[in-house]
């Protein structure tokens, strides 16, 4: 995102240092709370992201609820039809064969008869018209969030502390599109993850490593930087009631790309101890990481980490990558450009026609037609 600031209607000057995800201008949840000031003083906000089936209907099997954004069902599988959709066409087809006839009145007008409104209706409208609207609240009124922790247990939304507008560096305190994607993914496919141990590089705030927790026996959120890591940590516990029922855990670990080795210092507060590396090493089969793909050198470091990890892990795994192609104007190529996915694309395609004789890598890109369990925008960059 870039910011104008307009000291003079003829003299724009524009600024590239705050950076603003639109997951929160476009994602209804319940509300924005400010609970605190982080370390550095930026303001730490706690939303409601709504998952459209509970974590109860999917530890039994069941679908809980269809998945509807206004008009458009989203429950798809390839260019299948939804239950819905068929019963909804069948009903149409039968109107249709009574004839117009049946549609007039006494006076010969056309008399259309509405369709009842489903709760399915109802709920999108609910969902469409809750419009984020960031309230600010002062630091001390504990009773405000009375009706938060009352809510806490709510098996069929997420809670995430996290910031709204940082710096580049800060990125990781905000909540990403294509960590969205990655969790539908996850809910979609969740039995392919039950019962696995997982890495996820970049975890940020934490919720795709929460997802994953309903799901997985253990996963491992690891990113760089004590207060991002403590807010993560923080998450992982509002949500820890989402995870019990399968029995799934979440441990958040530092794990800086740009340095060779684990952060084992006992006195480090998410370092790692040697029976964690152990079984990392020994049991891990799936890493994943999402929106981490923005800056060349970071880009480099995550590709060096990821090889060196997968080297060494006893078992085959499966790496699974989200991101969002981020397009810009640049003044170098006078176009419309996307740098940083090209330079994810031709590191990725190094990685894949790497000569090594134990490692071979193989890249799969993954059709987006899956059913959507979280309420984002799913737009075509992703």
């Amino acid at each position: 995102m870039v910011d104008l600031a307009e000291e003079e209607m003829d003299n724009p000057t524009f600024r590239s240092d705050t950076v603003l995800s639109d997951v929160h201008l476009h994602c209804p949840s319940k509300r924005h709370l400010m609970v605190r000031l982080n370390a550095v003083g930026q303001p730490v906000f706690l939303s409601h992201f709504k998952l459209l089936w509970s974590t109860e209907d999917l530890a039994s099997g069941k679908y809980g609820r269809e998945i509807t954004t206004g008009r458009e069902h989203q429950c798809r599988s390839g260019d299948e039809l939804c239950d819905k959709d068929r019963s909804n066409i069948k009903k149409e087809g039968e109107l249709n064969s009574e004839g117009v006839e049946t549609l007039l009145d006494d006076d010969g007008d056309l008399e259309v008869v509405r369709r009842p409104r489903s709760a399915s209706d109802l709920e999108a409208e609910d969902l469409l018209r809750d419009i984020v609207c960031p309230v600010i609240l002062m630091k001390g009124k504990e009773d405000a969030f009375e009706d938060e922790e009352q809510e806490c247990t709510c098996s069929d939304v997420v809670k995430i502390e996290h910031t709204m507008a940082t710096p580049l560096e800060d990125v990781g305190k905000q909540v990403w599109r294509a960590a969205f994607l990655l969790a539908d993914y996850i809910l979609f496919r969740r039995d392919t993850f039950r019962s696995c141990s997982v890495l996820e590089l970049g975890g940020g705030t934490g919720i795709t490593s929460i997802i994953m927790g309903t799901v997985a026996k253990r996963v491992y959120c690891t990113d760089v930087g004590e207060d991002l890591l403590a807010m993560c940590e923080q998450n992982v516990a509002l949500n820890k009631h989402l995870m019990e029922p399968g029995g799934g855990e979440v441990k958040v670990k530092e794990l800086d790309w740009l340095k060779d080795e684990f952060c084992t210092d006992p006195e480090a507060p998410y370092s790692w101890s040697e029976e964690e590396i152990a079984d990392l090493l020994d049991h891990c089969s799936v890493i994943m990481a999402a929106d981490v793909f923005y800056d060349d050198d970071l880009t480099d470091a995550l590709f060096r980490t990821l090889y060196k990890i997968t080297h060494n892990l006893r078992n085959s795994c499966t790496v699974y990558l989200a991101l969002e192609k981020r397009l810009n104007f640049t003044l170098r190529h006078m176009d419309v450009t996307c740098e940083a996915y090209s330079h994810f694309r031709n590191t990725l395609n190094d990685l894949e026609n790497l000569q090594d004789g134990k490692m071979k890598y193989t890249v799969e890109p993954i059709k987006l037609d899956f059913c959507q369990f979280l309420v984002y925008e799913r737009i075509e960059q992703l």
